[in-house]
């Protein structure tokens, strides 16, 4: 009798192990926010945002949304806001009018911030400056991998980590 016992163990606990390795899922999984969550965590954090309308409708491009933004790209303003102590205020986020592509607005990985002296210099002063992007705005690479753009107006910062 025992020996079954001793199988049936051993066979919970390899489903155990296979379930887990399922339930990980691919190392690219992205966890995508609501608006009001994306929100609280950036409201918490003392970080604010504006928009040209007034507001956050993600169909609409005149306003500021953060609807399906992923947790990373959130976690990395707060990052930057706690690391760099500057006013962080987010003018852009994945409302649609944004370029397209994997890595893109609309798809949560980046966000536009205003630009002001503070978070300029630390920018520029804290990561790698890695040259002009294809369109010619100059960029600078976190030890994380974000890049951040200076588009003249803003930073349109892509987040690949919650890192700065």
């Amino acid at each position: 009798m025992r020996t079954p016992t001793i199988l049936h163990a051993t066979a919970v606990a390899g489903l155990a192990a296979a379930t887990l390795a399922i339930s990980a899922g691919p190392a690219s999984a992205v966890t995508k926010l609501s608006q009001s969550s994306a929100a609280s965590q950036l409201r918490s954090a003392g970080i604010t945002w504006s928009s040209s309308g007034g507001c956050t409708t993600r169909s609409n491009s005149s306003c500021t949304s953060f609807e399906q933004i992923n947790q990373t790209t959130v976690s990395g303003l707060i990052t930057l806001k706690r690391a760099s102590g500057c006013a962080i205020n987010v003018t852009g986020g994945t409302e649609v009018g944004h370029a397209s592509g994997t890595y893109s607005h609309y798809n949560g990985y980046k966000a536009d911030i205003s630009k002001n002296t503070c978070i300029n210099s630390y920018i520029k002063n804290s990561f790698t400056y890695i040259g002009l992007r294809g369109d010619g705005y100059p960029q600078w690479k976190a030890a994380s991998g974000n890049l951040y753009c200076d588009e003249g107006s803003h930073w349109d910062i892509t987040y690949y980590t919650s890192g700065g």
